[in-house]
């Protein structure tokens, strides 16, 4: 088997929900070892988002399997450690001193109190990289403040591009279906760690402090749409389904399904008229050229409605493939994971679990020709790596991990 990038590494997890096991989670797809801290008894509060819940193997809903805590958390081990117990902080100090790299989402200064901070932990391993995931960061006067992922959709100005479009029936601000704003951070935190590891392993032989905040990861993540109004001074508007890739590039609605179609240059809006067959509306001179069609997007579109409307979709599809203009139909997941080009990419996997029997993740989208990754694990239960870790890397004998369960510290 392939040596994986990152074997060899050791990754403390204490994180919890999405984000910050969303980076854990990558590191872990490439060989890292993940320990995941939960608590005892309770776990990441991620298990009992739900329901749905998966189901056992006897057809009934297990209330540690939630679709959302399994989302993050393949390729790791669990272990249980109250923290609030000093033999449990102690436990996560040995734990750090024997780890390349610490995650952690709790609250601006809650680990501090345990003596788990960075400033705390990097005394007892100088080349220890700890990663610390907050809603605001580690600084300004909101850094205490609690939140989840849709505050900042609405704080980072995602909420006012994303939507129907301006001016139409049922207008206004609209979350993205997906808590997009924990899997940028997570991403972030990823980037974030993998240079903070080459910095120390190539030029300083020190770890450092990561500061991720999720506010900062969404206004980042608004790309071009930040530099709409830094650079002009003026506020995106919200466009609905129509993007920036030329005219028409938008939701057309077909007589049995919807289908997205980008005409991306003026080649493809001739083509897409040929298609429709009207040629005349690729000569007319209203919207010839993309500037034009833009200009002119309130006569056009109306037209395009219509003759979408009086076709099926999947006509449509094939016709618009054979002369090269992007386009693709609206799927539901069922429809996505039984497209032959998902199948073919291998976007979904079947790994065995011992509740469950077998259980289907999703897959890294990364593909690396050296070492691409060899292996999906389930996502653990709760404490189901304890006793192995606790032996394995820190040596703790069986009186010892008896103790420290009869004292309900793991």
């Amino acid at each position: 088997m392939t040596q994986q990038p990152l074997s060899g590494i050791r990754v403390l997890d204490l994180s919890r929900i999405l984000a910050a096991p969303w980076a854990s989670q990558m590191l872990g797809d490439f060989g890292a070892e993940v320990i995941k801290v939960e608590r005892p008894g309770k776990g990441d509060d991620s298990r009992n988002f739900g329901p749905p819940f998966v189901k056992d193997t006897e057809g009934n809903d297990d209330s540690t399997l939630s679709p959302m805590y399994i989302s993050a958390n393949r390729n790791k081990k669990s272990i249980t450690v109250d923290l609030s117990k000093p033999e449990g902080q102690e436990l996560i100090r040995k734990l750090a001193a024997e780890s390349d790299i610490l995650l952690e989402n709790y609250k601006v200064g809650d680990l501090k109190r345990y003596g788990l901070d960075y400033d705390s932990l990097k005394e007892i391993n100088p080349r220890l990289i700890y990663c610390s995931v907050t809603g605001f960061g580690q600084t300004g006067p909101y850094r205490f403040r609690p939140g989840y992922d849709g505050i900042f959709q609405a704080m980072g100005g995602m909420m006012s591009t994303t939507g129907i479009g301006q001016g139409m029936p049922g207008a206004g601000p609209m979350k993205v279906g997906v808590s997009i704003g924990d899997i940028l951070t997570g991403m972030y935190a990823y980037s974030a760690i993998m240079t903070a590891l080459y910095h120390r392993d190539q030029v300083s032989n020190e770890g450092q402090h990561i500061d991720i905040a999720l506010l900062d990861s969404v206004i980042a993540a608004m790309s071009h749409h930040a530099a709409v109004y830094l650079g002009t001074g003026e506020l995106p508007q919200r466009l609905g389904t129509t993007g920036g890739g030329g005219v028409p590039s938008q939701l057309f609605h077909c007589a049995d399904g919807d289908l997205m179609v980008v005409a991306g240059n003026d080649q493809q809006y001739q083509r897409l008229c040929g298609v429709l067959g009207r040629p005349d509306l690729a000569t007319d001179e209203r919207f010839v050229t993309n500037r034009l069609r833009a200009q002119n997007r309130l006569v056009l579109m109306p037209i395009l409605d219509e003759l979408f409307a009086a076709r099926k979709m999947q006509d449509l599809y094939e016709g618009l493939e054979e002369v090269g203009v992007p386009a693709g139909p609206v799927y539901a997941f069922d429809q996505v994971f039984d497209d032959p080009q998902v199948k073919a990419r291998a976007n979904m996997v079947e790994v065995p679990h011992p509740v469950a029997g077998t259980i289907k993740l999703g897959t890294n989208p990364i593909r690396l020709s050296k070492t691409p990754i060899t292996e999906y694990v389930a996502p653990p239960m709760i404490g189901q790596h304890t006793d192995s870790v606790l032996q394995e890397v820190l040596g703790l004998s069986a009186e010892e991990m008896q103790h420290l369960r009869d004292a309900k510290v793991i």
